[in-house]
């Protein structure tokens, strides 16, 4: 796989490391040579999304927002914007031919909501959770989390007002660090669009051992699992992440499994297994209520 599609599929930011889980050395020092991907640090490779971005702001004398502000902040997403997303005050005039290339957000930001012509981390996340689409928005607040540039009491505090402010506070209400990409806070939206109530990374205690599944959801023993080939490095882990599924289903769980093309690009065979678990739930509770004595 090529290191930029590679990079693309971890959310546009990784560590040379988990890179080369998807990849090769050779295909990594090619793409940093010819500027596919970049080196932010030592320890962090990242898209070019945020230093395009930049190029464009600074010719329109705007400022990044959206999906260019969260790629500016270092965050993983579940796409990275076709064009530079770029915020400009809507009482200025910019010819179609200069907005040709760019998304242009005509929108007024306060200035104490841009920080080296970026919207800052919380207006980041709540632009984003007002305009993108609910997974997209979920995905980026669970990274702003992880990243530690937004709290948890900042989501907690914020008051949401203006069209959009239902979708806002959806997200905020749903935003968990504890995700630990956006391929597993995808699904977990997808799960929440279906009804089904689910906590990332919680603790299932199998008797032998207590292990934290991807997507757990305790009422209906359910763990749901963002399937990734990347995460078994060797036959031994595979082999580990098999006894460890069929040791959830003797212990009465139920496990559904999905890959990142599915999540990411099939969600309407997502959506369809979710749902018609649900409605088997449902169904199975009825018949068991019905088989109980009067």
């Amino acid at each position: 796989m090529r290191a930029v599609d590679a990079l693309t599929r971890l959310g546009g930011v990784a560590s040379p490391k988990e890179l080369r889980r998807l990849t090769s050395r050779r295909q990594v020092r090619t793409a940093l040579r010819q500027g596919t991907i970049l080196a932010a640090s030592r320890s962090r490779l990242v898209l070019p999304t945020a230093a395009e971005a930049r190029v464009a702001a600074a010719e329109l004398s705007g400022v990044l927002c959206l999906r260019s502000a969260a790629a500016a902040h270092g965050w993983a997403m579940k796409e990275q914007p076709s064009i530079p997303e770029i915020a400009v005050n809507p009482r200025r005039r910019i010819d179609a031919a200069r907005r040709a290339d760019v998304a242009v957000k005509w929108m007024n930001v306060a200035d104490d909501d841009v920080v080296a012509g970026v919207t800052t981390p919380l207006k980041t996340v709540l632009d984003c959770a007002r305009h993108l689409p609910f997974d997209e928005a979920l995905a980026i607040a669970d990274s702003a989390l992880r990243s530690g540039l937004v709290t948890p009491e900042e989501l907690r505090q914020t008051k949401v007002r203006g069209a959009g402010a239902a979708a806002v506070r959806r997200v905020l209400a749903h935003a968990d660090r504890r995700a630990a990409n956006p391929f597993e806070s995808v699904l977990r939206a997808l799960c929440l669009d279906a009804g089904i109530d689910v906590e990332p990374q919680a603790a299932v205690d199998l008797g032998t051992g207590v292990i934290h599944p991807d997507l757990v959801a305790h009422l209906l023993r359910l763990v749901l699992e963002a399937d990734s080939w990347t995460h078994h490095a060797s036959r031994k882990a595979h082999r580990r992440d098999c006894a460890r599924y069929n040791l959830l289903v003797v212990r009465g769980w139920r496990v559904l499994r999905f890959t990142w093309e599915q999540v990411m690009h099939d969600q309407a065979y997502v959506r369809w297994v979710l749902e018609h678990f649900a409605e088997r739930v449902e169904q199975d509770e009825v018949e068991s209520r019905l088989a109980r004595p009067a």
